[in-house]
């Protein structure tokens, strides 16, 4: 079971959003914003292969 993964870049108000990359993070780098909700487009395989090659470079 994983944890719940909170991004601006996969929000589904990411577009529109006044306080894109300007909302508090956690330890994890993870969004702390009451208006975040995930975009079901994305998919976790898709989330975990950006954050592979990230921490690649």
């Amino acid at each position: 079971m994983g944890t719940e993964k909170r991004y601006c870049s996969i929000c589904a108000w990411r577009e529109n959003c006044q306080k894109r990359f300007s909302v508090a993070t956690d330890s994890f780098g993870m969004v702390i914003c009451p208006d975040f909700t995930r975009d079901l487009s994305i998919k976790d395989k898709d989330i975990d292969e950006a954050e592979k090659r990230e921490k690649e470079n």
